[in-house]
């Protein structure tokens, strides 16, 4: 009763977004330069503002000419002097928090969130709810499983801006939070457990007691594969806690975690699990109306999977949408970009820089957004495809990143970032590897990465897990299994010939292949001569 309530509230302060989105999306020009108007106006005495002439700026085009596209690495500096207590510097609004993400040429970056930058991902939210629950209406009536993210452990580090969130529904504000967080099934307390497996386990029994589950809404589709494949080695455990109502004492959790489970018996459920086995997701939850995830690229297989797996619920492919900004929501059963959210332009393959009602179909771009958080004109790093409009709107699907990044299950290695890796591990060593490539293990269930190295002694595995988890995404996909731990192949002699020849193969000339520290095709152990080091 508490979720259908809090859900019905929640869609009835969003439906007012829906109605003035559905309005946008027929003058995009016209919503994109309001939109450019007020950051403008709102941060030109900003140091990045005034340094800019944004006080003088009347045009789009005004905008592009004084204003030069930039990387992570271009505002890092910036960025600094907002660690250091700075005000004023990107924005005038305040930082409240830098919310670390993987970076291209590095491990981590740091995202300046404002509450202007939260009042933009709430007008992205807003149409994205109402047109969920508006096309799956019985999802209303009970609770919701919205993904939790773990914090992550990290040392102590010198910053006035507190970095990262205690919680997820940071990201909304006010009263949108509180009514997000009495939907929820599993509650935001589980975000203190550091152990994956505990994790997992503690979230299937929270989902298990909600038989009356209707949504489930998480990222890449392989983490709720990853819960469903942990039913079986965990059932017993699983039916003992709703059986008896309380954790076993081998189970060693915080305080507050186990204070928000508020666990009781649930005998009657219990039965009714023990008739359905752990095997059958889909009778678990016989409400469940929708599963909301991603289905591009690397995520389609997991998408599929889920579809086979709840053959009676309706997949919705999520919109784009980054730590730094929303691209597009699902919104009339499209991804029509967010346009009354940030300021966005794209890069066409030749180099032109286009607004966003000048996209043309079928044509692939790369994302360039500003925002009220203090990102001007900022190379997103992810490539789109125009599938279509809606009104005057393209409606947009993610075909991967700008750049050299593999990407799995989320992870995001850069091959700038890999090859940071591999000179941390030649200083290590007494001679310096000849030849060393990391490269996905495999695509399929049991996804991870193999280092390819030849030359002296090779780095243990355990080393190249510690490094590659300095990037927080792909510490937190193998913290929750989501990725095997890296291995290394040692490579006994030829490797650059052999690794020409494969490149060859594939169709590239000989005049063009340079050796990678990335690459993210599968299958190199069959090509070198030598083995997995145990």
């Amino acid at each position: 009763m508490i979720a259908t309530a809090a859900n019905l509230a929640w869609l009835a302060t969003r439906s007012r977004a829906a109605v003035r989105f559905r309005r946008q999306l027929h003058d995009p020009a016209g919503t994109q330069q309001a939109v450019l108007r007020d950051l403008l106006r709102l941060n030109a005495a900003s140091e990045f503002g005034r340094r800019h002439g944004f006080a003088d700026i009347r045009t789009p085009a005004e905008f592009a000419a004084r204003v030069p596209l930039a990387t992570y690495e271009d505002l890092e500096p910036w960025i600094d002097r907002l660690r250091r207590g700075e005000p004023a510097v990107l924005t005038t609004d305040t930082v409240m928090h830098l919310v670390p993400t993987s970076g291209s040429s590095g491990a981590r970056k740091l995202i300046p969130f404002t509450a202007r930058l939260q009042r933009e991902f709430d007008r992205a939210i807003g149409p994205w709810i109402a047109d969920l629950y508006g096309r799956h209406s019985s999802a209303l009536f009970g609770p919701a499983y919205w993904s939790i993210s773990p914090a992550v452990g990290v040392a102590k580090e010198d910053s006035a801006v507190p970095i990262g969130f205690d919680d997820d529904t940071n990201y909304l504000g006010g009263a949108s939070r509180r009514l997000v967080a009495a939907t929820m099934a599993v509650p935001p307390a589980l975000r203190h457990i550091r152990d994956g497996e505990t994790f997992l386990l503690l979230t299937l029994v929270c989902l298990l007691r909600r038989r009356n589950l209707r949504l489930i809404s998480v990222w890449h589709p392989s983490f709720l594969l990853l819960l469903l494949d942990a039913l079986p080695r965990h059932w017993d455990i699983l039916l003992g806690i709703l059986r008896n109502g309380r954790l076993p004492a081998a189970l060693s959790v915080p305080a507050q975690v186990e204070q928000g489970l508020r666990l009781g018996a649930e005998s009657t459920r219990v039965r009714e699990l023990e008739r359905i086995g752990p095997n059958e997701p889909s009778r678990f939850w016989p409400k469940l109306a929708v599963i909301s995830c991603w289905t591009d690229v690397q995520a389609a297989l997991g998408a599929a999977a889920l579809a086979r797996r709840f053959p009676r619920v309706a997949i919705q492919p999520k919109g784009l949408l980054a730590t730094e900004a929303f691209v597009t929501i699902p919104f009339e059963e499209r991804h029509p970009v967010a346009v009354g959210s940030h300021y966005y332009e794209f890069i066409d393959e030749a180099g032109a820089i286009h607004p966003v009602e000048a996209l043309a179909r079928e044509r692939i771009y790369e994302v360039v957004v500003s925002t009220g958080g203090g990102l001007w004109r900022y190379r997103l790093g992810d490539r789109v495809r125009v599938t279509g409009f809606v009104g005057r709107t393209p409606s947009l699907q993610f075909v991967g990143r700008a750049g050299d990044v593999s990407d799995l299950r989320g992870e995001k290695l850069s091959g700038e970032f890999v090859a940071r890796v591999v000179k941390a591990l030649n200083l290590s060593r007494l001679e310096p590897a000849r030849f060393a490539m990391l490269a996905p293990a495999s695509s399929g269930p049991a996804a991870g990465y193999a280092l390819f190295w030849e030359g002296g002694v090779p780095p243990p595995a355990g080393e190249v897990d510690r490094l590659l988890a300095e990037n927080p995404h792909y510490a937190w996909c193998r913290q929750l299994g989501q990725l095997r731990p890296a291995r290394v192949f040692s490579i006994s002699a030829g490797a650059e010939a052999a690794y020409f020849r494969r490149a060859n193969a594939d169709g590239r000339k000989l005049g063009d292949i340079k050796p990678a520290p990335l690459v993210q095709t599968t299958g190199w152990d069959s090509c070198f001569n030598g083995k997995f080091l145990e």
